[in-house]
């Protein structure tokens, strides 16, 4: 790991404390899962600490200050040798289908009424004489999805005045550029059913996949009008029970403004009853269906496929933004600086993957046996703080 920080620069001239120490107390802060750069300067007295930095701790307005000043392209490439690194060991196992999905949404970080910078979007909140200016930060993040891990890819601003699509449009460009085989089709949810968006997947040769719910859209009214009335062109019972009827078709003509025939796939999902526990009745199964727009063809990804990865895409909230917002503190303002909080966000998904990766390929199975990663996690911050000088100056005394 220190080989792949030592990629990291910043702009300083003449730096006092090397950028190395810099990135890696940031770093022990991300695997500690600290969350703040306060909580970490009061471990300035761990010997491991300081062995992991390399010099003494920096202190909290150093850190923030200098993480404003990070080359982000430098933190890209960090994670871009992390993911060649798990690629060439075969540790990322693929999907039963066979193809590897990117899924990429928006996320909002905070919203304040009391700050703002440059890179700030801006709301109303309220009306009349109650309303008022909120400034939040929003990114657009991408996620690779595999058999046994996720692995977070990449994250883009999305700039004053501009809309989560066409920041996601800078995303791909870039991605597509850095990671040319590392996925194959890429998922959104129905904000990225957009002509433009599908071509510009389909302008670098990969497949794109959208969910279709607009009921405005001519696409959908064709589909339903085809499928109704119809028997399910496949049916199947997934892992959790839930039963699964497909409608399946292909060349579509009514989204002219794409640049090649869509196909249409429908689902009516029944899940499975579930009994409650406290009265022990069995509720009534629930029915919900689902509607995807793609260029996938079915020589390349038959129904069940093209329904797992649409479902899919609910990783990137739920093991993507859920877990790195509530277990490795994502949306804390480090420094309310447009640049900084780039930085912190790309460096906790470099300390996520990383910690996936000791997870998967360190620790061996009977080690892993009924303990979750939060055990090994606070492993880790207990190895920070395991300095009897330390443990002596946190004590609470009797």
């Amino acid at each position: 790991m220190s080989s792949s920080l030592s990629l990291i620069t910043d702009g300083r001239q003449y730096p006092q404390i090397p950028t190395g120490v810099v990135t890696r107390a940031l770093m022990a802060m991300h695997l500690g899962r600290l969350g703040s750069l306060n909580s970490l300067e009061q471990l300035r007295k761990s010997p491991k600490l300081s062995k992991f930095v390399g010099d003494r701790l920096p202190s909290a307005d150093t850190l923030g200050r200098v993480a404003a000043l990070i080359d982000t392209g430098s933190i890209r490439a960090v994670n871009q040798d992390i993911y060649s690194q798990l690629k060439r060991k075969k540790a990322l196992e693929l999907v039963g289908h066979g193809l590897t999905a990117m899924a990429i949404d928006g996320h909002e970080s905070h919203a304040t009424y009391m700050q703002c910078c440059t890179g700030c979007l801006e709301r109303k909140i309220g009306s009349g004489e109650d309303e008022r200016i909120q400034y939040y930060h929003r990114n657009v993040t991408a996620q690779l999805i595999f058999r046994n891990c996720r692995f977070q890819l990449d994250a883009e601003p999305q700039l004053p005045g501009e809309d989560e699509v066409t920041c996601a449009m800078r995303l791909f460009e870039r991605v597509v550029v850095n990671y040319p085989r590392a996925f194959d089709v890429v998922i959104g949810d129905a904000l990225y059913a957009k002509s433009n968006f599908f071509n510009l997947v389909l302008k670098y040769r990969k497949d794109v996949m959208a969910v279709l719910k607009d009921e405005r859209r001519d696409l959908l009214k064709d589909a339903e009008g085809l499928f109704a009335g119809k028997e399910p062109t496949f049916v199947f019972t997934n892992s959790v029970g839930t039963k699964i009827e497909c409608w399946d078709a292909e060349n579509f003509q009514s989204w002219s403004q794409v640049d090649k025939p869509v196909r249409v796939v429908k689902t009516q999902e029944t899940k499975k009853p579930v009994r409650r526990q406290l009265t022990g009745e069995l509720e009534q199964p629930v029915v919900c269906s689902w509607m995807w727009a793609t260029t996938l063809s079915p020589q390349r990804a038959r129904s069940q496929a093209v329904v797992e990865i649409g479902h899919s895409r609910w990783s990137i909230e739920n093991e993507g933004f859920n877990e790195l917002v509530n277990q490795w503190h994502g949306d804390h303002v480090y420094k309310h600086e447009p640049t900084a909080i780039l930085n912190f966000w790309l460096m906790t998904t470099i300390a996520y993957n990383l910690f996936r990766a000791f997870f998967l390929r360190n620790l061996k199975p009977v080690l892993r046996k009924n303990k979750t990663m939060q055990y090994f996690a606070q492993l880790v911050l207990a190895e920070l703080c395991s300095s009897k000088k330390l443990l002596a100056c946190i004590s609470v005394p009797p």
